[in-house]
Protein backbone atom coordinates (compact mmCIF):
# COMPACT_ATOMS: atom_id res chain seq x y z
CA UNK A 1 0.00 0.00 0.00
CA UNK A 2 1.73 3.61 -0.70
CA UNK A 3 1.59 6.27 1.66
CA UNK A 4 2.66 9.78 2.14
CA UNK A 5 4.38 8.53 5.43
CA UNK A 6 7.60 10.07 5.31
CA UNK A 7 6.59 13.16 3.51
CA UNK A 8 4.33 13.93 6.59
CA UNK A 9 6.90 12.80 8.77
CA UNK A 10 9.55 15.56 7.35
CA UNK A 11 7.11 18.15 7.02
CA UNK A 12 6.44 18.35 10.83
CA UNK A 13 10.27 17.68 11.14
CA UNK A 14 10.47 14.52 12.62
CA UNK A 15 13.40 12.00 12.55
CA UNK A 16 12.13 7.92 11.81
CA UNK A 17 13.08 7.10 15.16
CA UNK A 18 11.33 10.03 16.96
CA UNK A 19 8.42 9.29 15.57
CA UNK A 20 8.43 5.68 16.22
CA UNK A 21 8.81 6.68 19.88
CA UNK A 22 5.51 8.48 19.68
CA UNK A 23 3.85 5.83 17.77
CA UNK A 24 5.38 3.03 20.17
CA UNK A 25 7.01 1.07 17.47
CA UNK A 26 10.60 0.57 16.51
CA UNK A 27 12.32 2.95 13.92
CA UNK A 28 12.39 -0.60 11.42
CA UNK A 29 8.94 0.02 11.54
CA UNK A 30 8.19 2.86 10.16
CA UNK A 31 10.95 2.50 7.75
CA UNK A 32 9.14 -0.42 6.47
CA UNK A 33 5.85 1.04 6.35
CA UNK A 34 7.41 3.99 4.77
CA UNK A 35 8.54 2.03 1.92
CA UNK A 36 5.69 0.20 1.54
CA UNK A 37 7.36 -3.29 2.72
CA UNK A 38 4.50 -3.16 5.86
CA UNK A 39 0.99 -2.75 6.13
CA UNK A 40 -0.17 -1.08 9.53
CA UNK A 41 -3.03 -2.48 11.67
CA UNK A 42 -5.90 -0.56 12.05
CA UNK A 43 -5.24 0.68 15.62
CA UNK A 44 -1.46 1.73 14.15
CA UNK A 45 -2.94 3.43 10.93
CA UNK A 46 -5.17 5.34 13.92
CA UNK A 47 -2.23 6.55 15.55
CA UNK A 48 -0.05 7.54 12.69
CA UNK A 49 -3.62 9.87 11.44
CA UNK A 50 -4.07 11.25 14.71
CA UNK A 51 0.20 12.22 15.14
CA UNK A 52 -0.42 14.38 11.76
CA UNK A 53 -3.92 15.45 12.35
CA UNK A 54 -5.54 14.03 9.40
CA UNK A 55 -7.37 11.10 7.93
CA UNK A 56 -6.03 7.51 7.38
CA UNK A 57 -7.19 8.21 3.91
CA UNK A 58 -4.70 11.18 4.08
CA UNK A 59 -2.13 9.65 4.74
CA UNK A 60 -2.36 5.59 3.30
CA UNK A 61 -3.48 4.96 -0.96
CA UNK A 62 -5.52 2.37 -0.98
CA UNK A 63 -5.27 1.03 -4.55
CA UNK A 64 -7.31 -1.71 -5.92
CA UNK A 65 -5.11 -4.66 -7.97
CA UNK A 66 -6.06 -5.38 -11.61
CA UNK A 67 -7.84 -8.18 -11.07
CA UNK A 68 -10.36 -6.14 -8.44
CA UNK A 69 -8.90 -8.56 -5.75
Amino acid sequence: MKNRLEQLRKEKGLKQDELAEILEVSRQTVSSLENGKYNPSILLAFKIARVFQCTIEDVFIYEEEENGK
